[in-house]
């Protein structure tokens, strides 16, 4: 028989459960009835509208003391407009979820090459992050205004992480996420929130490689967002941007610490991983990034820190699903991106124990740096202060010439325009299939030539002579060399190439090969199709359409304008992080700097995608001068003037008779490697900065722009 004390005790538990809220349909239909604004109830319950139509669309669930607040106004609207005296009310319609961009396959496997060799090993699987048992599925909601685009079916979603790979926070506990979810952050404290992020968000992204790892949940704070988390608006009183950080005694620091998380050596600055030490295999990690102190670089997301935060979401949420998660400045992004897609270990089993063992990933870079050859290095490095090389160092660099004013003729003087055209991602098309080294570098004196071994080597090419109205092939300078100097193989195999002998005098070669950078390729050149075709400029186009979709491009969607200046800032970012120089006013030459513990610091890749771009860029130049006898006026990195008849390339491109571009030469279009219209000056604008030594390609597109090499 049921004692009373039974009875009571759980009719206290019914009591102590958390307050229970009618259905989302029936809380919209209680406010309507009592003639309640959402804008208005949401001043009541000191939130926000998006979180109350949240609410009654079902997409979240306030958390206390709202709900309580909430529940105690839902059941006085119920006594008073009760279900059977009005007809049940849909809720507010939520906007139409607007079409979001195509995302690209996402290839979780080894390189197709290792896919076919290496047999199949069951790598570790990390722990499900749990998802939040009260959070219906989300629907999608965006606050953007832009026109309609195609849309692909949506990629499997990982059950792990069901909102996406990132939030951005405001300050009244909102989180945005990506396809337009909103999220309730009830944190107070980086501590609060970085629990919040890792046991109830659902934030995070799959691993792009199936030995490599998931990507952290990125949390971006807005300001209101980070001074409601004890951090200031501003961190200011350094003298460089990259050094900006909370000193150790900050209370936020200190909180951090007591809470047994951890930072980076780079402490608590604008990008921010906090993080505690791996258990079982998983990694326990928020990667937060804050607004107000300049986590967004201008340059390589113009506009996207003044944006909303839900279209901030999206800027990111896209880039993140096309190219990585972000992990700092774009730079990083591009680094971490080829370490994510090669990754540098994989299990295999130990012949001794049997047990599963942390063994190199064949293809990639592996986990140990190795040092430079002395001409590969940067003076500064160790291995030239220690060895006190004075050998002379590789030069392979961008395109900067100016075509000297003596060799233009008077007919190119009479053309009335100067035409600049650029090649879309030069790094990213060099980058195709590109050989490098993987091992250390071994030295030989009087090597054979050799076009397929990466390396440098030492050669004279001082006595080739180049037409002066074309820069030299061997220098970034476009000058004839003066005399012996190291080279990139692929510089090398160029001059074979136009029919010239190749006797070096030593060089540093490496016996591992392989296309190290083809994933990385493959990857940023799908989100840089993708994203173009998103705004309108694609690969069935016309030259004439090409070109006009080209010119308002940026305005059919600014937000989608900036993933695409995002993956553009990767590919130049990240070929350049290859061989980050040391910073800091207080370094020392001969000493190490924090990036040489990477394996990833290899300046012969660098060099050798640059080499491969600068080559490719004076292959295009001598047979443009073959078809059509034009010569350039200036080369700038991927960008290169020409005299042109009109203001449109169309005018002195060359086209067969059926119509089609001629191949070896300039051609527009949207792919890595084709080019499209720079801007256009008067040709007297163009010779008079010829004549003051400027060059015309950096200032082509009007006023005082400047173009990045890469772009």
């Amino acid at each position: 028989m049921t004692s009373e004390e039974e009875l009571f005790a759980s009719v206290d538990a019914l009591l102590n459960e958390e307050p229970h809220l009618p259905p989302p349909v029936e809380r919209a239909r209680l406010r309507e009835a009592a003639g309640i604004t959402q804008a208005r109830l949401a001043t009541a319950l000191k939130t926000t509208t998006q979180s109350v139509k949240n609410w009654e669309n079902g997409r979240s669930e306030p958390k206390s003391p709202r709900l309580e607040a909430y529940q105690r106004l839902l059941k006085g609207w119920a006594a008073k407009y009760p279900a059977h005296d009005a007809p049940a009310a849909q809720p507010d319609p939520a906007p139409a979820a607007a079409p979001q961009p195509e995302v690209p396959k996402t290839v979780t496997g080894p390189a197709p090459e290792q896919a076919e060799t290496t047999a199949p090993v069951q790598a570790p699987v990390a722990p499900a992050v749990p998802e939040r048992p009260a959070r219906p599925a989300a629907r999608p909601v965006t606050s953007s205004r832009r026109p309609a685009a195609k849309k692909a079916p949506a990629p499997t979603a990982d059950p792990r992480f069901p909102h996406g790979p990132l939030a951005v926070l405001d300050g009244d506990g909102s989180a945005y996420g990506v396809d337009g979810i909103v999220l309730d952050c009830p944190a107070t404290t980086i501590p609060e929130l970085v629990e919040w992020t890792l046991r109830e968000s659902g934030l995070g992204a799959p691993k792009l490689n199936r030995y490599g790892k998931d990507s952290d949940p990125l949390i971006v704070l807005t300001a209101a967002a980070a001074v409601k988390l004890g951090l200031p608006e501003r961190l200011e009183g350094h003298e460089q941007r990259r050094s900006l950080r909370l000193p150790d005694d900050h209370p936020v620091v200190k909180q951090v610490g007591r809470a047994k998380w951890q930072l980076t050596q780079r402490g608590f600055g604008p990008w921010a991983r906090i993080y505690r030490k791996a258990t079982a295999g998983q990694r326990t990690c928020v990667q937060l990034a804050i607004l107000s102190w300049d986590a967004l670089d201008e340059r390589s997301w113009p506009g996207v820190a003044e944006m909303e935060p839900a279209d901030i979401a999206r800027v990111l949420g896209v880039y993140a699903q096309r190219v990585i998660t972000p992990r700092g400045s774009t730079a990083v992004s591009g680094l971490e991106l080829m370490t994510a897609l090669r990754p540098p270990t994989r299990p295999e089993r130990d012949e001794g124990t049997g047990n599963w063992v942390s063994g190199y990933n064949p293809g990639s870079l592996g986990t140990v740096p190795v040092d430079p050859a002395p001409p590969e290095a940067t003076p500064e490095h160790p291995v030239v202060v220690q060895s006190g090389w004075s050998g002379g160092f590789l030069n392979e660099e961008a395109y900067q010439w100016v075509r000297s004013v003596e060799t233009l003729s008077d007919e190119e003087c009479m053309l009335p325009f100067a035409v600049g055209l650029d090649l879309n991602t030069a790094f990213l098309a060099a980058a195709a299939r590109l050989v490098v080294g993987l091992s250390a570098p071994d030295h030989f004196v009087g090597p054979t030539f050799n076009p397929k071994i990466p390396g440098s080597w030492l050669v004279d090419l001082s006595h080739i002579e180049v037409d002066p109205r074309l820069p030299s092939p061997f220098t970034p300078t476009g000058e004839r060399p003066a005399g012996p100097a190291w080279y990139q193989t692929h510089t090398l195999a160029y001059a074979q190439e136009l029919g010239y002998d190749v006797h070096p005098i030593e060089a540093y070669l490496r016996r591992e090969t392989g296309a190290y950078l083809d994933p990385w390729h493959d990857r940023l050149k799908t989100a840089y199709v993708d994203t173009l075709a998103d705004l309108g400029v694609t690969k069935d186009l016309t030259d004439t359409e090409f070109l006009a979709a080209m010119e308002q491009h940026k305005q059919v969607d600014p937000a989608l304008a900036a993933v695409l200046a995002a993956i553009k800032a990767t590919v130049k970012g990240g070929v350049g992080k290859l061989r980050e120089r040391p910073q800091g006013r207080h370094y020392k030459e001969g000493e190490p700097w924090p990036a040489l513990a990477r394996p990833t610091w290899r300046p012969d890749i660098r060099a050798a995608v640059i080499s491969k771009a600068r080559v490719n860029m004076h292959r295009k130049l001598g047979n443009m001068a073959r078809m059509t006898g034009l010569f350039p006026l200036a080369v700038l990195s991927d960008c290169v003037v020409y005299p042109s008849p009109s203001a449109s390339p169309l005018d002195f491109l060359p086209y067969a008779a059926s119509g089609k571009p001629q191949p070896g030469a300039f051609r527009l279009g949207l792919t890595p490697g084709l080019a499209k219209l720079e801007g256009v000056q008067p040709m007297l604008w163009a010779v008079d900065l010829m004549e003051q030594g400027l060059n015309p390609a950096r200032h082509i597109k009007g006023g005082d722009a400047v173009l990045d090499e890469g772009e």
